[in-house]
């Protein structure tokens, strides 16, 4: 049973542009959230999946560089690129990470592997409700369920939050891990420049 870790990544984002080629200490965001995601035995790959357009042409090759896998495909039918991703890379099971968290939590992740193996299920994440820090998300799905709702999504919505049909829909088998203490609360993700600082505060620690 393949697991692989597929990263939505993109250049594109209006509060803080070109936010995963921000560099700490000499190591872009995106460098670090591979380092922090590499060497798991229970992950068997790691692939970044952005925008196929001139704009991302210096993330693609900046990823290239650093040895990992890359898929181009649709840049706002997010659905439709990780189940092109997943399908041309033969991917069972798909954990979904994105770029703006580099602090994802490699524990966690595995963690949520074993109960997902166990439970036999359809999804699982740890955001239904959300326990964790924001920016710690994880969500893992099978190649059946994500190909189901690459064929039956119909909303924009859907097709820009890759999950959101399978988490809205009652016909999947789906289980949320909760963390020991609510920390929800917490925000650990780069959506602003107040959070590039306090992420390079984190690695500089």
């Amino acid at each position: 049973m393949k697991y692989a870790i597929i990263i939505q990544a993109r250049m594109g984002s209006t509060r803080l542009p070109n936010k995963v080629m921000k560099k700490i200490n000499g190591k872009t965001l995106i460098e670090l959230l591979l380092k922090r995601l590499s060497g798991s035995k229970l992950i068997e790959d790691i692939i970044l999946a952005i925008p196929k357009n001139v704009s991302n042409s210096k993330l693609s090759d900046h990823i290239t560089s650093t040895g990992f896998k890359i898929f181009k495909g649709s840049e706002n039918n997010v659905l439709k690129r990780y189940f092109q991703c997943a399908k041309k890379f033969k991917v069972e099971n798909i954990i979904r990470i994105t770029s703006d968290c580099p602090l994802s939590d490699i524990k966690i992740i595995e963690k949520m592997i074993k109960k997902f193996k166990l439970l036999d299920l359809d999804y699982i994440s740890n955001t239904m409700p959300p326990s964790f820090p924001d920016g710690l998300d994880v969500e893992i799905f099978t190649y059946r369920t994500l190909e189901n709702a690459y064929k039956n999504a119909k909303s924009n919505f859907d097709k820009e939050h890759v999950t959101s049909y399978i988490r809205n829909n009652a016909k999947f088998k789906k289980y949320n891990i909760k963390n020991n203490t609510d920390l929800s609360s917490l925000r650990l993700t780069v959506d602003e420049k107040e959070d590039f600082f306090v992420i390079k505060n984190v690695f500089n620690y």
